[in-house]
């Protein structure tokens, strides 16, 4: 469905000793992602896990290496033409559009002005669409709201690959499982490949393969239950060992 071919993604180090050396961010990932499978790609700070979706997505040209999609190489495709074919992104931190209303956004995403098509989206997002359809997307919003916002316009296009990068930002914890549900109710009913970048457990837990980034390269690919020590050692976000040594529910706040 989405095969990574030896990618690599470098930048300029500008400061330091070794000004101007290149430094590998993405160092020759190769990955094959299933067609409607869930991903949960976690990692510590900086082992490269955003910067891998958004060379998915477009957003970051590769330094070398390609990028398969359902058989076509979309390597040097812009973020648009990928768009057209079916990939999605989320941001971590969306943005806010002074003057426009969710009902703008929802019916650009979804190429639709139809009521009851825009309705069914958010119903599909568990928003009540009567109080929120017509909220202007700008700072009146909190940080769940545009967050909704965003996932809502990614699910409306029905994507086949879908990319969620951090989607429990600025979520109160009363909101990350119904999220988790629909991303995951998003992709066993309509078969969408999904990808989520993220730290927390919730995602880990309903996803159908974990991927561990360090240094730029995938070193681990499994289960929940190969991840947590790993993550553990790492002292990725909440995965820090509690006072006896143990995994339990406050490691995971």
């Amino acid at each position: 469905m989405l095969e990574l071919k030896d990618l690599v993604f470098s930048v300029d180090e500008k400061d330091g000793e070794n000004g101007g050396q290149k430094i590998e961010i993405i160092k020759g990932i190769d990955y094959s992602f299933e067609k409607g499978k869930f991903y949960a790609v976690t990692g510590p700070n900086g082992s490269g896990k955003t910067t891998l979706a958004r060379l998915i997505m477009g957003i970051n040209k590769e330094t070398s290496g390609s990028i398969i999609f359902e058989g076509e190489d979309i390597t040097g495709l812009s973020i648009t033409e990928r768009a057209k074919l079916g990939i999605s992104y989320s941001f971590q931190h969306p943005a806010r559009f002074k003057g426009i209303t969710f009902r703008d956004l929802l019916a650009i995403a979804g190429e639709t002005d139809d009521e009851e098509k825009l309705l069914s989206i958010v119903r599909r997002m568990g928003i009540c669409p009567l109080s929120f359809l017509d909220k202007p997307v700008d700072s009146t919003l909190s940080g769940g709201e545009i967050k909704k916002i965003e996932l809502a316009t990614t699910i409306a296009r029905n994507p086949k690959l879908a990319i969620y990068d951090e989607p429990d930002t600025g979520i109160d914890l009363w909101t990350i499982m119904p999220m988790v549900n629909l991303l995951k109710n998003e992709q066993e009913e309509n078969g969408t490949t999904t990808i989520v970048v993220s730290h927390n457990k919730s995602f880990f837990e309903v996803a159908d393969t974990i991927l561990i980034l360090n240094g730029g390269a995938i070193i681990y690919e499994g289960d929940m239950e190969g991840a947590l020590p790993m993550l553990a050692d790492f002292r990725i976000c909440n995965f820090i060992p509690c006072e006896r040594g143990e995994m339990d529910a406050r490691c995971f706040r």
